[in-house]
């Protein structure tokens, strides 16, 4: 007979509800009739085995051991939600990937305290206050970027890698697992401020020019110390008064930042006599068309007129090319490479520091191996593609 786990009761409960997993889901992960795992979390007489448990505590993901505290543990502290009030409900993938990026922030914050590192001096330089352009100028600045002149033709990589020679960490991922997958109608992206580790978090299920603006929209959060979640990031012209002040402000900042007004003046009003003007415009910007036609209008370049019949194309040549990428995708064999997507999700930042703390001996192996999200045997090819 298979050895039963005494576990707590509320705790149980506790680890399902805060992973949004229905009481049918749950059970279905054990092969039991939802009733018997109700019975489980009321403190009924039957108990799960051990390996029960075990599979449980897996899927929310939660340590075996939390289960069998005598009281509910302290959480992280819930990240003030800034979506619309009409968002969807944040799901158990969402949850979990807030969870993971808060579990890495508090720990490299942890070890940089203790390493007596100096705060960041830009974090919470300004407030909500304060003038937007001011804080755009003073983040392509700190981060040394000239919208309009990037040296790649892929800006999001150079924003990344700039903010992270600042110290900000960035997260970039679509999914869980193979089936837990991220949803961007319900998250975009999210950041959690620290004066000694800021991270952020983009949604990659998403294109990379609106994965650009969701990145410098959180940029702005750190610069003003607003920790949050964000979604329907990119500017729109209806919907303001459903939107927080504070969206309206990053997304404010993102725009200056993105498309200052000096490169706006620069490329001239005949960019937008023709909708392959603007695209290649907002290609070169590293923004959407959407994001760029939105600026020119509140900068009063164009008509609403005008600005209604070019995102009216726009539209229409943005349902055509996710056509195209989804037939392109599959027919595309094998998928990106592993290590990629794992540095992508840990951010290159971050896996730097781990696996230096690791090699230096700081550094246990659980742990290390937990931080990111990978065996041991594995983080000599992922050292080794960190230093390629």
């Amino acid at each position: 007979m298979a050895d039963k786990a005494y576990i707590t009761p509320k705790v149980l409960k506790w680890a399902r509800e805060s992973a949004r997993i229905s009481l049918e889901g749950a059970a279905a992960k054990v092969s039991i009739d939802p009733e018997r795992l109700k019975e489980w979390e009321e403190g009924g007489e039957s108990r799960p085995t051990i390996r029960q448990a075990e599979i449980l505590a897996k899927a929310y993901r939660r340590p075996f051991a939390l289960f069998f505290l005598p009281e509910v543990p302290r959480d992280f502290k819930p990240l003030q939600d800034f979506r619309r009030p009409d968002s969807q409900t944040l799901g158990t993938a969402s949850i979990f990937i807030i969870r993971e990026i808060q579990q890495k922030q508090a720990w490299i914050s942890d070890v940089y305290q203790d390493n007596d590192e100096e705060p960041l001096p830009f974090v919470g330089k300004y407030n909500i206050n304060s003038n937007p352009v001011y804080v755009a100028i003073d983040i392509l600045e700190t981060l040394q970027i000239s919208p309009f002149h990037y040296t790649t033709d892929n800006p999001i990589k150079e924003w990344i890698k700039k903010a992270e020679a600042k110290g900000i960490f960035v997260s970039r991922t679509s999914f869980i697992h193979s089936r837990l997958l991220l949803d961007n109608r319900e998250l975009q992206g999210f950041s959690v401020i620290d004066k000694y580790a800021p991270f952020i978090f983009i949604n990659s299920d998403d294109w990379n020019a609106p994965q650009l603006f969701t990145l410098v929209h959180e940029l702005a959060h750190i610069w003003i110390a607003e920790s949050g979640i964000s979604n329907e990031i990119e500017p729109d012209l209806s919907n303001k008064d459903k939107t927080h002040p504070v969206e309206l402000f990053c997304n404010e900042v993102a725009a200056n930042a993105l498309m200052p007004l000096s490169v706006m003046t620069d490329i001239g009003i005949n960019v937008f006599d023709s909708f392959s003007n603007v695209f290649k415009t907002s290609k070169l910007l590293g923004v959407s068309t959407f994001a760029l036609l939105v600026r020119a209008y509140n900068l009063q370049k164009i008509s609403l007129d005008r600005y209604r019949r070019l995102k009216t194309i726009a539209d229409q040549e943005f349902k055509a090319f996710e056509k195209r990428e989804k037939e392109k995708k599959a027919k595309q064999k094998g998928g990106p490479d592993y290590f990629q997507l794992l540095v992508n999700k840990n951010s290159f930042l971050f896996t730097q520091v781990v696996i230096d703390a690791f090699r230096g001996g700081s550094l246990e192996p659980t742990l290390a191996s937990r931080l990111l999200n990978t065996q041991l045997n594995n983080f000599p090819k992922l050292e080794a593609f960190i230093n390629a």
